[in-house]
């Protein structure tokens, strides 16, 4: 519970300090993980996500988290995910969702389509099995028509920067030009997409998608036809992630029956099917440059192909045969007929007038984003509310019929042959079409995990209204999200994802601002004592449920924003939960060694101050290790002084009580104040107050310290010597040769 911690801390700070904050918990419980476990203990999904949500719910209350439960919301209720269902309808009519037969992600034992986002290293980001490709009709959101609004968004809320970079990369914006390589012979072309169209010159071999149309189109014509089939079977059992992994060997077959025409020169090269080429980025289809791109260049290395320096520094030839020359940002242009001599810039420029004055080919913006694959074949998530009638094709179920329910089955187990378990619900699959009024279908696949939590936060704002997602009045007052803050594996799914609908959901004018989130930041993972990430399998899991037993929720809490900065991982250590532990036991005792006046000390005026003030501003800037780490620096003052005032522990006890609200609070109450900690203002500091008034120096025999003493920082040079010498008293014999000051810092006496 970490990151629920850190912006509770913020929360209680600033309701302290005026504001109508909005804290509030809901539920993500449709989806895989919930069914796979269910499906793991033979449980029901529905109780299952009963169980686990009181089961959570007592854990975080027994932290103290002041979280507004009248608020709470459940993705899995019907209430709930009507709304879900209703943006689903404005996404279909807006042309924005469409089904379309596709290669796919297929996890082989979630027996599902996963989109990009959900493959992690070749494997199910959910349970880690082998992700391979299958062709299927799926669901998908046009994500893609939105690629220059989410890149373009970023310019104006503030995400912390790995964040900002992860969604721009993950987008892959990039200019280039699209360009038609003729078959000999055909009327055909391969279109294909590159950035570096001023190297066409240097192309001596093309690679085309193992899924590429072509190569069904051109089968007969195809002579190692039986070669070529073998080898996209292969492929077909390897995930994107696999196949275009660049430390990977490289494979291929040559296409023996069909050659490419280079458009800039006319000559034929030969064309190779190769699984790092995929159909789903770009055409399917590559120009091969291996003098300056270091996976074409091992490709031809292996397969013993020409390579052809067209980018030099300097207009100098260098042993491409040896390696790839890939310093090419920059360079002039050889071997390359019309545009030898020109700079990188130059040439790309009259490159593309070329292409585009012989009909060839033009300039091009391409994104790596995809679509998203937004249908599951399972059992538990948001029914999709559009029914298929032979006649009208795909149609919305009317609004008023939201929502649209989750029937009950007798088996909810994934099926082999692809379906949903809802296929073989017949009374329910069956119905009338909307617009006709003849037979149709109700759509059997569910929505994705991430459908829910895409707007929950728009819920949250207005969650019992029956009338409409969320008031407008209500929508305006809470937006944007002043602070969201997520762990980073996030960056790429639930926060592009819900940036997605927000923008939809804005140009729609459903919501008023165009960005969901105005601030972004990441929490650093909690690791077990050994470093390790934390997993049942390895036994190093911490239940804070006996955290809590043991050594009291405020101890958790303190804990967890002492391990270590939060945005960075960190290892648990007993040892360090059992001294946040002393720390507020030591608090507890501050009351013994109270005094009744209201104000704050001389003796501790500017360290109060300064305290305040870092503690302030270390909450709103997620330094928290620091902030305590000062209040546990003001702690061993007031103990080594053996006193403190009243006025003195109660801004002492504000300040902690975001961390530590039940010991806080208990105290409060001891000490005989009215109210409770948590109603009280947020001190305030006076930045003249912050200065210390006096500064500790050193004083010096010969260069050797031998006492230190504290004086007024404006003290002059005279007093300050007298000072030193009454501290060193008997120490300081002989003849004084000089005395020595440097303000502020040390005095310093000869003597001989």
């Amino acid at each position: 519970p970490r990151p629920y911690t850190a912006l509770d801390i913020v929360a209680r700070k600033r309701r302290m300090q005026g504001y109508n904050v909005l804290y509030p918990m809901g539920w993500d419980a449709f989806g895989l993980p919930t069914e796979n476990y269910a499906i793991k203990n033979k449980i029901h999904p529905k109780i299952v996500t009963k169980n686990n949500i009181d089961h959570f719910k007592d854990q975080l209350q027994s932290i103290g988290y002041s979280f507004d439960w009248d608020r709470e919301i459940n993705t899995t209720d019907p209430d709930y995910y009507k709304w879900t269902q209703w943006i689903f309808l404005k996404l279909f009519k807006a042309g924005l969702a469409y089904k379309q037969e596709m290669p796919i992600n297929w996890c082989t034992s979630c027996k599902v389509g996963l989109a990009n986002e959900e493959v992690v290293n070749g494997v199910c980001e959910r349970c880690g099995s082998p992700v391979v490709r299958k062709v299927k009709s799926e669901w998908m959101l046009k994500i893609t028509d939105y690629a220059d609004k989410l890149i373009e968004g970023l310019d104006h809320v503030d995400y912390i920067e790995r964040v900002k970079t992860q969604q721009k990369n993950w987008i892959g914006r990039s200019t280039g030009a699209e360009v038609d390589f003729a078959i000999a012979g055909k009327e055909d072309k391969l279109r294909i997409y590159t950035t570096r169209c001023d190297t066409l010159f240097g192309v001596t071999y093309m690679v085309v998608s193992p899924e590429h149309p072509y190569l069904d189109k051109y089968k007969d014509e195809i002579k190692n036809w039986d070669e070529i089939e073998s080898y996209r079977e292969q492929a077909s059992r390897k995930s994107d992630f696999e196949r275009a992994e660049l430390a990977k060997d490289k494979t291929g077959v040559e296409i023996d029956g069909l050659k490419a025409v280079n458009p800039v020169n006319g000559k034929e090269v030969p064309i190779w099917v190769s699984d790092y080429v995929l159909m789903s980025y770009g055409t399917g289809a590559i120009m091969a440059v291996p003098a300056h791109d270091e996976r074409d260049w091992e490709f031809a290395k292996k397969f013993n192909l020409p390579i052809i320096q067209v980018v030099a520094k300097n207009g100098e030839e260098v042993d491409v045969n040896e390696a790839a020359f890939t310093d090419v940002a920059t360079g002039v242009l050889i071997n390359s007929d019309f545009i030898n001599g020109l700079e990188v810039k130059e040439a790309k420029e009259k490159m593309i007038e070329f292409l585009t004055e012989k009909g060839i080919g033009n300039a091009k913006v391409n994104y790596k984003l995809r679509d998203w694959v937004f249908s599951r074949q399972r059992y538990w998530g948001e029914p999709i509310p559009i029914v298929h009638c032979d006649k009208c094709g795909y149609v919305p179920v009317d609004e008023s019929e939201l929502p649209l329910l989750l029937p009950e089955v007798e088996s909810y187990m994934p099926t082999d042959n692809g379906e949903s378990p809802l296929a073989a619900m017949t009374d329910w699959v069956n119905t009338t079409c909307p617009c006709c009024g003849g037979p149709a279908k109700r759509e059997t696949d569910t929505m994705p995990q991430w459908a829910g939590s895409s707007w929950y936060f728009l819920r949250y704002t207005d969650p019992h209204n029956t009338e409409t997602l969320a008031s407008q009045e209500a929508l305006k007052y809470w937006l944007p999200v002043d602070w969201y803050n997520g762990g980073m594996e996030h960056t790429t799914l639930h926060l592009l994802y819900s940036r997605f609908w927000h923008r939809f959901l804005y140009d729609q004018k459903v919501v008023p601002c165009p960005e969901p989130y105005q601030k972004r930041t990441s929490h650093g993972m909690i690791l077990g004592e050994n470093g390790e990430k934390m997993s049942k399998s390895r036994g190093n899991v911490v239940n804070p449920d006996d955290i809590v037993r043991d050594y009291g929720a405020d101890t958790l809490r303190t804990y967890e924003m002492f391990i270590g900065a939060f945005d960075a991982a960190a290892s648990w250590s007993e040892d360090g939960v059992k001294g946040c532990r002393r720390f507020l036991d030591r608090v507890w005792k501050l009351q013994d060694i109270m005094t009744d006046e209201e104000g704050f000390s001389k003796e501790f005026e500017t360290k109060m101050h300064q305290t305040i003030k870092k503690v302030s501003f270390d909450y709103e800037n997620l330094k928290y290790n620091t902030a305590i780490a000062q209040l546990m620096t003001m702690l061993n003052d007031f103990s080594k002084a053996g006193k403190i005032t009243k006025g003195e522990l109660k801004t002492y006890l504000i300040l902690l009580n975001p961390v530590a609200p039940h010991i806080t609070e208990e105290m409060w109450e001891a000490i005989g104040e009215n109210g409770r900690v948590y109603q009280q203002t947020w001190p305030e500091y006076d930045e003249a107050k912050t200065v210390e008034s006096t500064v500790e120096i050193a004083v010096q025999i010969n260069g050797k310290t031998k006492a230190t003493i504290n004086i007024a920082k404006d003290a002059d040079k005279d007093s300050v010597i007298a000072a030193a010498k009454e501290a060193l008293g008997s120490r300081l014999s002989g003849n004084i040769i000089k005395e020595i000051y440097v303000p502020g810092r040390i005095v310093n006496i000869v003597a001989k």
